[in-house]
């Protein structure tokens, strides 16, 4: 059944969150959500050392704030070592592993010797078939016992029959000797215990599919649907580092693109449906299949990055914007916005919002919204305000004390003073703008006027009258 579709993003807590993590996670939910199914989330934090809380906490936050929610609890894989050494075990009992007592030193000089021949060789344990009667009383770890003939297909939704030659996999340790599991153990049991229906993964992991199939057979296990999506490159098309720019998930939040937008970016930053460019997550959920994930890298274009936020800029309801706005003012450790502010902002989102792409340029448009009196004119502006502008606005002021506050009205009024002064209302526009917002771009000065209110209007152009 479709509901019982079950995905995993399990990224490691060693630095932030990529971009191509972040677009791992949001293919896995899209997968699950759109099927009625559940989306988990796993911390691989075995590596003690590079491991921190802080990396953690960065994860998690940037799923939230990219909107992807998971199902139950975050689980920890380091929390989970003892069912990893519970099924090395079991392994042990049922044949399909075995005690090495090979040393480090043993496995080096195997491998200086195949090196010394030219020629690469996986190592082959001498205690593989030994008699336990011949085993030491010493330290030993618990290898897998792969395949030595044939070979092993991956049936991969994206990248298709993978077939990989047996004779080049080793008996890869599953246990250390020290009891601890390694990464290919942890996560077939991991994912097989919270289970995981489709790995969906970077195609970086693709050789381990090999190993890790193993693992499930030798448990017995069902094998999960394998699709390993392409790497994002730079638009140079060379692997995706700080060269290129933004590459953590937080970087973009605190750049203020909407999380809206970045969804959709990233969804169709490799994957495809038909001509959907612009579209909700909701929409994408309804269509989205692993075989439409490309086989090639996706290239990260930062101009159509801004193309898509734009129009979702444009498609979200003013509250929600405003809401994600207060958010992108924390994370780019900018000050926050006063109960007057969020006011004038909502005001006047309508307007902001127009053709503003991100949260940087729709504040810039409501920079009169976060000024205070008295507004300072930049250069430009304060041309407009010369003796026989300051006197129309002097002669404005009073017509503005009963006016209906709506646009029609003060449409009326404005035009009517510019007929009076026999100038077009561009030439009365200048100053307004000059002394509403103190710079020569602005949203219209009757939106500014509506936002702003009665009281701050009159006192902000009798001011620049003044």
């Amino acid at each position: 059944m479709a509901s019982d579709v079950v995905t995993r993003f399990a990224p490691s807590p060693t630095g932030y969150l990529h971009i191509g993590g972040a677009r791992t996670a949001l293919f896995n939910w899209l997968y699950a959500r759109g099927r009625g199914g559940k989306f988990l989330l796993r911390i691989e934090d075995t590596d003690r050392e590079r491991s921190t809380p802080e990396a953690t906490e960065a994860i998690l936050k940037g799923l939230t704030w990219l909107g992807l929610d998971w199902d139950g609890e975050v689980v920890s894989q380091f929390a989970r070592k003892a069912r990893h050494a519970e099924v090395a075990h079991e392994m042990l009992a049922r044949g399909t592993a075995y005690r090495c007592f090979s040393t480090p030193q043993e496995i080096a000089a195997f491998r200086a010797e195949a090196e010394a021949r030219g020629s690469y060789a996986v190592f082959q344990s001498p205690w593989r078939d030994a008699d336990p009667a011949t085993w030491p009383d010493a330290p030993f770890a618990i290898r897998m016992k792969a395949p030595r003939m044939g070979e092993t297909v991956i049936d991969d939704k994206v990248q298709g029959r993978v077939v990989i030659r047996n004779e080049t996999l080793d008996d890869m340790i599953v246990l250390r000797s020290d009891n601890t599991p390694t990464y290919m153990l942890a996560v077939v049991v991991d994912d097989h215990d919270m289970g995981v229906t489709h790995v969906i993964r970077g195609d970086d992991h693709l050789n381990n599919a090999a190993r890790q199939q193993m693992v499930y057979d030798a448990m017995g296990w069902a094998v999960p649907v394998w699709a390993h999506i392409p790497l994002i490159h730079g638009p140079d098309g060379k692997k995706l580092s700080k060269r290129h720019g933004a590459t953590g998930l937080e970087e973009y939040q605190a750049m203020g693109y909407p999380a809206a937008g970045m969804r959709n970016y990233l969804t169709r930053l490799g994957w495809a449906h038909g001509d959907m460019e612009v579209f909700t997550s909701a929409e994408a959920m309804k269509v989205f299949t692993l075989e439409g994930i490309g086989r090639a890298p996706a290239r990260l274009d930062f101009k159509k990055l801004e193309n898509t936020c734009g129009h979702h800029v444009a498609m979200t309801e003013d509250a929600a914007l405003l809401h994600e706005l207060t958010g992108y003012l924390a994370a780019a450790g900018r000050p926050a916005l006063t109960a007057v502010q969020r006011d004038r902002i909502l005001a006047a989102m309508a307007a902001l919002k127009e053709r503003a792409k991100t949260f940087p340029e729709l504040l810039e448009k409501a920079k009169f919204a976060l000024i205070d009196r008295p507004v300072a004119p930049d250069e430009k502006a304060a041309a407009a305000l010369d003796a026989v502008s300051r006197g129309i606005l002097k002669s404005l002021t009073p017509r503005l004390q009963n006016v209906s506050w709506t646009k029609d009205s003060l449409e009326t009024i404005l035009n009517e003073i510019a007929a009076q002064n026999g100038i077009g209302f561009g030439k009365l526009a200048a100053p307004l703008r000059a002394a509403l917002a103190g710079c020569s771009v602005t949203p219209s000065v009757y939106d500014m006027m509506l936002a702003i209110g009665r009281d701050e209007t009159i006192a902000r152009l009798a001011d620049a009258a003044a």
